[in-house]
């Protein structure tokens, strides 16, 4: 160790032994390892000895020094303190003095009183110093004096002198008095506060104004206290002046700090509760345009080394969102176009901060805005007001107006930009629909807006390895993955435009969306030109995010070509996706708003077509219905909405019901199938309906049903009481399970069994009459529309007891004829079917009403229309009803007969008459049925298709029977064949036939009159035609079981069409063979 005796040198110890031969080389080399490692620690110690040693004689010398100057300013002090007033030079002496040796816990009254001393003389002190120009002893007393205030914040030591010295020093008047007339005063003041400002300034005021006024006030524009009003005005000093001076860097440097100080943390009950509603009201003019240019201004390259030590790193928060907005409120309104799009892009950047709803991600469409995630540490009651007074000063009208000038002024790319990021996070992140913020329905209802951000989204693209421009919108529908910039660029765009505009569509009825109204105001944005091709690429869009989902269900590239690409110079996409659930989250909303769209516009087009034929069909779309797939396994053929993400949450119907996971695939192929069933033909999905149908029925009813082994139900039925005995005897009570095979025997009017064992035929019969019967309007379940379409009865209460089990039943049964694959001819109103199909509460809105009652429909669009006084027509919320000769009136609202019809709350009694007629009324009757179907059929199943062409599935085509197509998919038996000459005359008989009698032999033969609707090839068992004895007063019979006709030997052509007409016409059943 280093000697404190003097002895600071040492002889280094030498050895003159030599080398011993006996030592060995590797124990030399330790040594002498060991030996250096040794004098290197030494001299290490050495050095460090005399750093400790400098230090603490530095230390030492600086204390003793202190002591001194301290004596010093004491000395220097005693013989004045008597004085009324000190001489200007030992005034500057002591303040000089006094920042050698001060030290905030020891030097406070020191501090105190020389404070005192300036303030006495504060024009003479300035004049002395500012003659040379030198204002840093002062800056540095008022450093002292920040200091001390920051020492005593909490305590209850007297703060007025320090507050005294910055409120005077930091003033314009202080500074106008002085008998230098150059440079101006701003300088000093400019250069005094730019100085304080940097060291902390806006820290010592927040903890003093957090110390020193009550937490406990109300909201207030007005300082509680005298010391808040100085706290106040010293706050607000600095920001005056910002707004004043020339420079924008000392501008933007100040606004920056206040915000990093007060405006981005939690507000303290002083900060939330005084300061911000003060600055924001109060009686100091805030310079909001400055405010947002230091915020949105990005630090330049020439400075950004030395702003970097000066200014603190400015975070966006939600408290800095509330502030800027509370801001807002009252300086929106002066904003000119150019500083608006600064605003809006700026909220552009703070909005996403906004604390989220702590809502699932579905696909069904809520209100709900429950509890936030307490992701701060500020407590979740603070979060939840603070979004709650964010979402209410975002829909001020002033918010509304500057939004809506800046876009009528300019509406470029940028512009929507900044808006369609805004309204994104309001929609996507915060969960508000569109009908909630004022801000958001009014953007939907803006035609030219609408149009604007499509047109703006078809533009979008993005440079190629090439040097040639890709459409955005072209990549998203080849499932093509995109750089994060691209992605934020197009999907915050694009998810405003479809929620906005299927929120306009909501609202605009059949004449309105296809321009058959001439008006001023066009409500529609677009044509039905212009939807056609829109329709085309939203579609594609929809299938390309799938695609982008699940990347495996692509077809690879080799990595011989990506390496030859990448020897040309191509450079493979990296996409976006870090944050994996934030990616997860907007492809999912995106996913959900498109694929509503184009549901909506599918459904428009269905009911009234504008696109052309096969236009909603993708040819690049290929699911093979026949090819063996996993989602036919009776465990996994139901389809579920499920949220949009990853494969690995989309293929959970596997893992929900124990069963093996879906194939990439077949995730993709299920997703097209519930949310887009229509880009697949209908042939397909009938094939596919079929399959899953198919494969329900092996696990119900086994292999061997067809051979009556098995499960089954078998019920014994009155033909002139089918109804009434079915009815009871496959109630849910009596047969829980209508999967089942079921086997009919009917009994006649004579009370005999009718001959003939049911293999099928006979079951299809009794299906065909029951149904036929049970819809039959007589029955009292079931009306006409003026189409004469079938729909519930509104009043079937009044005519049958426990009506909404007689609706379960025919729901069921109807549910059993899909089921085994039987046409029955029953035309329901398109309403009705939609009402079956619905995903969700099976609520109609006014655009169904015109297929229930089209003279009530045009009735409330000409009352929406109606150009004089509404309240003129006497109308109120209530509805008339004929109930058998009675009549009833029934309130559409609470206290409807009271409230007259105006032109205020038109619209609300329009839709809540729809809403009556079209939902109320029969709600139980149609849940009763879907519950009666979904008993027997799933209606996930039934959902890929639409009302239309589910009345297909349930009548079949209502189109002419080919009769070669049936000729080609015919069997013979018992001699005959197809060269035979009496074939031959019947097949030349039944060509002559009109379509009627061809449809009635079909029925006679097969019990339905309608063409199996992907052709007589699915027929089963196959059309046959059965040689029976030659007896020439016999009629041709039938085996409706078998398909089977039997067929006597006519020799001639006319005996044989006479024969067979006359058989098919008599419309006997069974017994007739």
């Amino acid at each position: 160790m280093y000697s404190f005796e003097g002895d600071f040198k040492q002889k280094p110890v030498q050895s003159l032994r030599g080398a011993s031969k006996k030592e060995p080389k590797n124990l030399l080399l330790q040594r002498t390892q060991e030996a250096r490692q040794k004098r290197e620690n030494l001299r290490h110690n050495h050095v460090s000895a005399t750093h400790i040693q400098a230090f603490y004689r530095g230390y030492v010398s600086r204390r003793n020094l202190n002591v001194t100057l301290c004596n010093d300013f004491d000395s220097t002090v005693q013989p004045v303190l008597k004085q009324p007033k000190i001489d200007i030079s030992i005034l500057s002496l002591l303040v000089r003095r006094l920042s050698f040796f001060y030290r905030p816990e020891r030097d406070g009254q020191r501090l105190i009183f020389v404070c005192q001393q300036v303030l006495k003389q504060k024009d003479a002190y300035l004049n002395s110093i500012t003659q040379d120009s030198q204002l840093y002893p002062l800056k540095k007393l008022l450093i002292f004096c920040q200091r001390h205030l920051d020492m005593i914040a909490s305590t209850s030591d007297p703060i007025a002198v320090p507050m005294r010295m910055l409120e005077v020093f930091t003033s314009m008047d202080t500074y106008k008095l002085l008998k230098i007339p150059v440079p101006k005063p701003e300088v000093y003041v400019y250069s005094v506060i730019h100085y304080l400002v940097q060291r902390g300034y806006f820290e010592c005021l927040h903890r003093l104004l957090n110390g020193k006024v009550p937490s406990d006030i109300i909201r207030t524009t007005l300082p509680p206290t005298p010391a808040a009003s100085s706290i106040l005005d010293l706050i607000m000093n600095p920001i005056s002046l910002a707004s004043h001076i020339s420079d924008k860097d000392f501008s933007h440097l100040v606004l920056r700090r206040v915000c990093c100080t007060f405006l981005c943390k939690s507000y303290s009950d002083q900060v939330g509760q005084f300061l911000l509603p003060a600055m924001a009201y109060g009686k100091y003019p805030f310079p909001f345009v400055d405010l947002i240019q230091a915020l949105v201004t990005k630090t330049s390259s020439g400075n950004k080394t030395k702003r970097k030590q000066q200014e603190p790193q400015l975070e966006w928060s939600p408290w800095l969102l509330a502030a800027v907005l509370t801001l807002a409120d009252k300086y929106i309104a002066d904003l000119h176009a150019d500083m608006s799009f600064l605003y809006l892009t700026l909220l552009q950047s703070l909005l996403p901060t906004l604390p989220t709803p702590k809502v699932n991600i579905d696909y069904d469409d809520s209100d709900s805005e429950e509890d936030m995630f307490p992701d701060e540490r500020q407590g979740i009651k603070n979060l939840v007001e603070l979004r709650e007074e964010c979402l209410r000063l975002l829909d001020t009208p002033s918010h509304l107006k500057c939004m809506l000038s800046c876009l009528h002024q300019r509406c470029d790319a940028r512009l929507l930009e900044a808006v369609s990021v805004i309204c994104h996070t309001l929609l996507s992140q915060q969960r508000i629909t569109v009908h909630r913020l004022r801000l958001l329905y009014t953007l939907a209802f803006n035609t030219e807006i609408i149009r604007n951000l499509w047109f703006t989204c078809a533009t979008m693209s993005t440079p190629t390895v090439t040097g040639s421009q890709t459409s955005l919108l072209a990549m998203l529908a080849r499932g093509l993955p995109m750089t994060e910039m691209d992605v934020n660029r197009i999907v915050p765009m694009l998810s405003v435009f479809c929620s906005m505009f299927s929120h306009s569509l909501i609202t605009l009825h059949d004449a309105e969306f296809y321009g058959d109204e001439q008006s001023s105001v066009r409500s529609m944005p677009f044509t039905t030109e212009e939807l056609i091709p829109m329709c085309q690429v939203l579609r594609d869009a929809c299938l390309g995010i799938i695609e982008l989902a699940h990347p495996d269900a692509r077809f690879t590239v080799k990595d011989t070509y990506k390496e030859a690409l990448q020897k040309t110079g191509v450079t493979s996409r990296v996409p976006a996706g870090e944050n994996h659930d934030k990616e997860t989250s907007q492809w999912a909303y995106l996913f959900r708003v498109i694929s509503s769209l184009v549901r909506q516009l599918h459904t428009r087009d269905t009911r009234r077509q504008f696109c052309p034929r096969g236009h909603w069909l993708a040819s690049h779309i290929q699911i093979n219905a026949a090819k063996p797939s996993q989602i036919y396994r009776a465990q996994n053929a139901v389809f579920l909405r499920r949220p949009f993400g990853t494969l690995q949450t989309l293929t959970q119907v596997g893992y929900d019901n124990d069963g093996p996971p879906l194939a990439n695939r077949e995730v993709k192929n299920l997703i097209i199938l519930t949310e887009l069933p229509f880009v697949v033909s209908f042939t397909d999905r009938v094939q596919i309906l079929q399959h899953l149908i198919n494969a329900d029925k092996e696990e119900h009813q086994g292999d061997m049903s067809n051979f009556m082994v098995g499960p089954s139900v078998s019920v014994m039925i009155r033909r002139n009481y089918i109804y009434e005995d079915a009815f009871e005897k496959l109630s849910p009570e009596n047969e829980p399970n209508m999967k089942l095979k079921m086997r009919i025997q009917l009994v006649n009017a004579a009370g005999l069994d009718e001959a003939g064992i049911d293999g099928g035929g006979i079951f299809r019969e009794f299906l065909s009459e029951l149904l036929k019967t049970g819809f039959d309007p007589n029955r009292g379940l079931f009306q006409y529309t003026n189409d004469r379409l079938l729909y519930p009865n509104p009043q079937a209460n009044f005519a049958v007891e426990n009506f909404t089990k007689h609706y379960f039943f025919l729901g069921r049964m109807l549910g059993k004829a899909l089921y085994e694959n039987m046409l029955v001819e029953l035309p329901f109103a398109s309403f009705f079917l939609h009402k079956i199909l619905s995903r969700s509460t099976a609520d109609l809105d006014i655009h169904h009403l015109a297929s229930l009652d089209p003279v009530m429909y045009k009735n409330l669009l000409f009352l929406k229309t109606y150009d004089g006084d509404v309240s003129d027509l006497g109308l109120d919320f209530t509805v008339v009803n004929d109930e058998f000769g009675e009549t009833k009136v029934e309130e559409l609202k609470a206290g409807g007969r009271n409230i007259t019809v105006n032109k205020n709350n038109m619209i609300e009694y329009i839709h809540l008459m729809a809403d009556y007629r079209l939902n109320k009324q029969i709600r139980s009757h149609c849940s009763s049925f879907r519950q009666g179907m979904a008993d027997v059929i799933s209606l996930e199943w039934l959902q890929m298709f639409d009302p239309m062409e589910l009345q297909v599935l349930i009548s079949g085509a209502h189109v002419p029977i080919d009769i070669a197509d049936l000729r080609r998919h015919t069997n013979y038996s018992g001699g005959f064949t197809e060269d035979h000459i009496v074939i031959k005359n019947f097949w030349t008989a039944v060509e002559s036939f009109t379509d009627e009698q061809k449809r009635q032999l079909l029925k006679f033969v097969t019990s339905c009159s309608r063409p199996p609707l992907l052709g007589f090839k699915d027929l089963y068992p196959p059309f046959c035609v059965l040689c029976v004895a030659h007896e020439p007063e016999r009629l041709p019979t039938a085996s409706t079981c078998m398909n089977l006709l039997k067929l006597p030997e006519f020799k001639d052509l006319e005996t044989m069409r006479l024969k067979l007409l006359y058989a098919v016409e008599s419309g006997s059943g069974f017994e007739l063979s």
